[in-house]
């Protein structure tokens, strides 16, 4: 036993000298970097910054000087539209729909990929990244293929009166499918370093599955899930190319928000069309700093946990 606890403390004192090390090394990795000559880093950061103005902040800068260009009550008559209002209920609750689904699967197939050893793993995470590598406008038209009038499933859903293509339930399907590799994307990694000793000890002591999970790993695991929703949500909120495909165009009932400055701007409304086109800049501007909290709570919990 005593030989035992020596083992352990010996490991442990190990395992604290090769953070250090490792620390003393990405130290050492930034003072080189800063070993450069003055006059090269003054211009990496000019570039730097200079790109970031041409392709970042001049872009926001006009929609929102486009948005407002005809005065405050121009931009507020322009969302107070009937086809404004329902483009953003739309949009909100296709959003919902396709955050809630994905939270559900991303928690289970995390879960699964970072705790557990099984055939066809590989093949799940390769499944998972399959909408990173597709198309948006590919993934639209596998929907329509599947439930069109000329479909697989079309004649039966037709002889039923169930209707997804030209409906919520075909945006709100491609939008799941194109947003669904981020909240699982977001947890994997973070899981698999967490690894399973805390589980094991739950459930050493008596707890059940759903008990380790909801006490154990959620509460480890909650900033990791509050990313992986904030970059769902961002990207079903502005998604174009799949509901594109499967939404129809019907004016007042199936146009998204993206899909709705599209058809304004083609139009030469331009004060609406950047005004509905703000209130995604907004969005954008918001994520990203929710994201930087949020990257910063998991840095912080990264380095509570070598402690």
């Amino acid at each position: 036993m005593t030989m035992q606890i020596a083992d352990t403390v010996s490991l442990s004192a190990s395992d604290a000298k090769a953070r250090e090390k490792a620390r003393a090394h990405a130290a050492a990795a930034r003072d080189n970097l800063r070993t450069e000559p003055r006059a090269v880093r003054i211009a990496i950061i000019t570039l730097a910054i200079m790109f970031l103005t041409v392709f970042v902040v001049l872009p926001l800068v006009v929609v929102f000087a486009q948005a407002f260009s005809r005065g405050i009550l121009a931009y507020l008559a322009a969302l107070a539209e009937p086809e404004a209002m329902a483009a953003i209920k739309l949009t909100l609750i296709v959003a919902a729909i396709s955050v809630g689904l994905n939270l559900v699967f991303g928690l289970v197939a995390a879960w699964a990929i970072a705790k557990f050893e099984f055939k066809g793993k590989t093949f799940l995470i390769t499944l998972i990244d399959l909408p990173f590598s597709v198309s948006p406008v590919i993934s639209g038209l596998v929907f329509v293929l599947l439930f069109g009038a000329q479909g697989y499933f079309g004649s039966w859903l037709r002889d039923h009166d169930i209707q997804i293509l030209f409906a919520v339930p075909g945006i709100a399907l491609a939008t799941t499918f194109v947003t669904f590799p981020f909240v699982a994307r977001a947890l994997i990694p973070l899981m698999q370093e967490q690894g399973t000793q805390e589980e094991e000890a739950a459930i050493s002591l008596g707890a059940s599955g759903l008990q380790t999970f909801f006490r154990v790993t959620l509460p480890n695991i909650k900033w990791g899930v509050l990313y992986g929703v904030l970059l769902c949500n961002a990207r079903a909120m502005g998604e174009f190319g799949a509901v594109s495909v499967v939404s129809g165009h019907i004016r007042g009932e199936t146009n998204t928000m993206p899909l709705l400055v599209e058809i304004l701007y083609n139009e030469y409304q331009f004060v609406a069309a950047f005004a509905i086109a703000s209130l995604l800049a907004m969005l954008a501007l918001i994520t990203l700093i929710a994201k930087t909290v949020l990257e910063r709570h998991l840095d912080e919990g990264e380095d509570a946990s070598d402690h």
